[in-house]
């Protein structure tokens, strides 16, 4: 049997060649129990452009929880508004084989409803 964190390697795998294929910037969502993590990777994967999650110090301050939906809205709204200070307006979503689904849901549409195009 395979473990669940290598089945979800493996689908995190496809989705990222797919979208080196298409040679799009991407946008990375990784989460643990206790946080979530989002950044920015340039098309090339070889910088990354920006980074937000519910370890930096003022969006600690705005937050009992850093693993909830809300804690996920707020860094989608962070990573979209410093996408955009870096001229970064289209992306494609990598949910690294994730289910969009709870957190990972809620920080693509708060992105999306900072004017982040996926």
């Amino acid at each position: 049997m395979i473990d669940k964190n290598l089945a979800r390697l493996r689908r995190a795998r496809q989705t990222r060649l797919r979208i080196r294929a298409v040679g799009a910037v991407r946008l990375t969502v990784h989460r643990t129990n206790g946080h979530i993590y989002a950044q920015l990777t340039s098309a090339a994967g070889d910088k990354v452009i920006a980074s937000a999650s519910t370890l930096e110090k003022d969006v600690r301050s705005q937050l009992k929880n850093g693993g909830n939906r809300k804690a996920a809205e707020i860094v989608g709204q962070r990573i979209a508004a410093k996408a955009k200070e870096n001229g970064v307006e289209k992306v494609a979503f990598d949910r690294a084989g994730y289910r969009y689904h709870g957190r990972v849901k809620a920080l693509a549409e708060a992105a999306r409803a900072s004017g982040l195009k996926f």
